[in-house]
């Protein structure tokens, strides 16, 4: 039975859930918005599958890739659409042309963020994007095993997390599936999501037609906060400006177990892992128009193979150089000081504690001169507490 001591215990994969023989556990969400696994113990028969599926307790080895490319897409309008160099549209519709399945996240009906398959050139749009939430992944893992046991090829996109649950769940190699992971800064709550969604972009505005985490409307560095809605209104916001935006880059309602990432340094054993190649302006200014360029880390000879078959502009980089603009590559973020502080403020005055957080966690010139201010009057005081030791002592 898997016992989840600690929130940092479980990074929410949901692997646990679909190898229980009994259907005996299902997630429920904590009051920070994120899922965890509850068991019913009456039903529970101690198998221990649970636990041999976790990707927190049965961490893999690290690994560094075999071969790092910056690349971009040839096509421009799938370059335009997609968070940065539109590779994973490319390695999709390969899949797809193969008579394959895709899986990735896409937004449902509500505007929450679920795990889906296509087997259509037509279903990869909903799965383009970053979608900067927890995509409840439901029973994918059984679905993926489905299609591979019907001989199928799969392409699998997700989170490290969830890549390695998912290889922990199949328990074995198939030649028949791609796994792609993305770099992975951490997953906001959903909660916070679905509260500024009801707050900032329902209640005010007709019916969302789309939604955009990372819209290139002025630059790919420079990326929006965009809602398109029905009504022909489009609503975007610079990522400095947007309030979701703000408090996910400042990491104040991240998963717990993001803070402390079982996958960092390629230990979710993806085939090929993608994400932003920040800094390409310093290394290869020329191969960068300000529309997206991706980092690929190509970890396997299965994941080189594919990469090979598509359709794509590269030059070769080093993993180091692709690393400085991508520490979560290895490294975890942080976590924040202000934290509780954020959470405390959340449950008594609502999204407001976003602001009311940062502008806390700005160092305040004010602050810093009365602290100044203050130590030099602390240190005036003593050289006069001397003084008049002194004029004591040799009265």
């Amino acid at each position: 039975m898997i016992i989840i001591q600690k929130p940092e215990d479980c990074c929410g994969c949901a692997a646990c859930i679909q190898i229980c023989p009994k259907e005996c556990i299902v997630m429920q969400a904590d009051k920070e918005g994120f899922d965890y696994p509850n068991i019913d113990q009456i039903k529970c028969i101690q198998c221990g599958l649970c636990n041999k599926v976790c990707p927190v307790i049965n961490q893999e080895k690290e690994k560094k890739p075999i071969v790092v490319y910056a690349a971009k897409s040839k096509r421009e309008e799938i370059r335009l659409k997609s968070s940065s160099g539109g590779i994973f549209t490319e390695l999709a519709e390969q899949i797809i042309h193969h008579g394959g399945v895709v899986f990735g996240a896409r937004f449902d009906e509500q505007w929450d963020v679920v795990h889906d398959y296509t087997e259509h050139l037509e279903g990869l749009e909903k799965f383009r994007g970053s979608k900067y939430v927890q995509s409840k992944i439901g029973d994918c893992y059984i679905k993926v095993e489905r299609f591979l046991k019907q001989n199928k090829e799969v392409l699998f996109s997700g989170t490290p997390c969830q890549i390695a649950g998912l290889k922990k769940f199949l328990k074995k190699e198939y030649d028949s599936l791609l796994l792609v992971d993305m770099v992975c800064h951490g997953v906001p709550s959903p909660l916070i999501w679905k509260d500024y969604l009801m707050k900032f972009l329902i209640k005010k505005r007709s019916t969302i037609f789309s939604i955009s985490f990372r819209d290139k409307c002025i630059g790919w560095k420079k990326f929006s906060f965009t809602t398109h809605y029905k009504d022909n209104i489009c609503i975007s916001e610079p990522l400095d400006i947007n309030l979701f935006m703000q408090g996910f880059l400042k990491d104040l309602y991240l998963r717990p177990s993001c803070y402390a990432c079982p996958s960092k340094k390629g230990k979710s054993h993806s085939d090929i892992t993608i994400a932003d190649y920040w800094g390409i302006n310093q290394y290869f200014p020329e191969f960068d128009d300000d529309r997206g360029v991706s980092l690929v880390l190509l970890n396997t000879d299965k994941g080189s193979t594919i990469y090979e078959q598509i359709s794509r502009e590269q030059i070769e980089t080093t993993y180091e150089q692709g690393y400085i603009g991508n520490p979560s590559i290895e490294h975890s973020v942080q976590l924040p000081k202000f934290r509780d502080y954020f959470w405390k403020k959340y449950n008594c005055i609502g999204l407001r504690a976003i602001e009311k957080t940062i502008n806390k966690m700005k160092p305040s010139w004010v602050n810093q001169a009365l602290k100044a201010l203050k130590s030099h009057v602390r240190i005036i005081l003593s050289e006069r507490q001397i003084d008049y030791i002194k004029s004591k002592l040799h009265s």
